[in-house]
């Protein structure tokens, strides 16, 4: 998009907002060259660029890209179809007889690439300090990705397999929300997420999070970790015993974890509603065409 995109400039003249979810840099550590170099032209060519958070508003500060040209408009989460109200119980039942969990049974859940950077390797490791505070727990991981036969190992070495499942497959929106339903806590433990619509998503459900806050992470802006309106607990994806303290906070209070799915709902009712966040990038695109 870049290549086409400076084609565009050189050629037409025309007005260009570069979208940056994420860089090269970020992606890969230090990767391709001439890729690192195209964005950076293209951040410098384009009229206005707008990324997904401050956390990556600061990142592409550190990369030299033109601070002034860095608009913030966050991703945002249908709450229409992300609601309790609306779940397809039957599938919450069918998937409780699928992962035979238990009543009384408290649920642990990941949803994402089972990648490095998402910490799940460590989200496992964490699991055996979680299960000597509260045995009577399962942990749900649900995605496809590099990491899947690492996982499995770490799994069978800590002799959990009958505490953690994991699936790796692609689901429907539907299911996808069915799982959320059934958790008691979503944990992602990611050590670089430019956003992650994953914990609005959890958010939205009325679940505590637990999230990855080093680093750059979007969900350190999405993610009240203290106070009245706290949604979840912010903590240091590289570090397993930090993850377990995280799931244990939740773990132990119910009353308490209740009280941040409300909060979760309400914020990203508030503050993450999909018109507003569209009407926000409508703004800055009058603003590129009228100037």
């Amino acid at each position: 998009s870049c290549i086409a995109g400076l084609i565009i400039k050189q050629n037409l003249n025309l007005p260009i907002v570069f979208h940056i979810h994420s860089t090269e840099q970020q992606r890969t550590g230090d990767g391709s060259q001439t890729i690192k170099t195209l964005e950076k032209e293209m951040g410098e060519k384009a009229n206005s660029i707008i990324t997904v958070s401050y956390s990556m508003k600061e990142h592409l500060i550190s990369l030299g890209y033109p601070q002034e040209k860095i608009n913030v408009v966050w991703n945002g989460c249908d709450t229409d179809k992300y609601k309790l109200e609306n779940v397809n119980w039957r599938l919450v039942e069918e998937l409780k007889r699928k992962y035979n969990i238990r009543e009384g049974e408290k649920i642990v859940f990941f949803i994402g690439r089972l990648t490095f950077v998402k910490g799940v390797e460590n989200l496992v490791l964490s699991f055996p300090l979680v299960l000597k505070e509260f045995p009577n727990t399962k942990l749900i991981i649900l995605g496809k990705g590099e990491e899947y036969n690492s996982i499995v190992e770490l799994i069978k070495r800590f002799n959990i397999e009958d505490k953690v499942i994991i699936r790796s497959e692609f689901v429907s929106e539907e299911e996808r929300i069915a799982h959320y339903a059934l958790s008691d806590v979503c944990v992602f433990p990611s050590f670089a997420e430019p956003f992650g619509i994953v914990s609005l998503e959890a958010m939205a459900m009325k679940k505590p999070v637990v999230v990855g806050a080093s680093g750059i992470s979007g969900f350190r802006e999405q993610v009240i970790p203290e106070g009245e309106e706290q949604t979840g607990i912010h903590i240091n994806g590289k570090n397993p015993e930090d993850i377990a303290w995280g799931i244990k906070e939740i773990l132990k209070n119910p009353e308490r974890a209740k009280k941040m799915g409300e909060n979760g709902r309400k914020r990203v009712e508030e503050t993450f509603n999909l018109d507003v966040l569209a009407r926000n990038t409508l703004f800055l695109y009058e603003k590129i065409t009228k100037n």
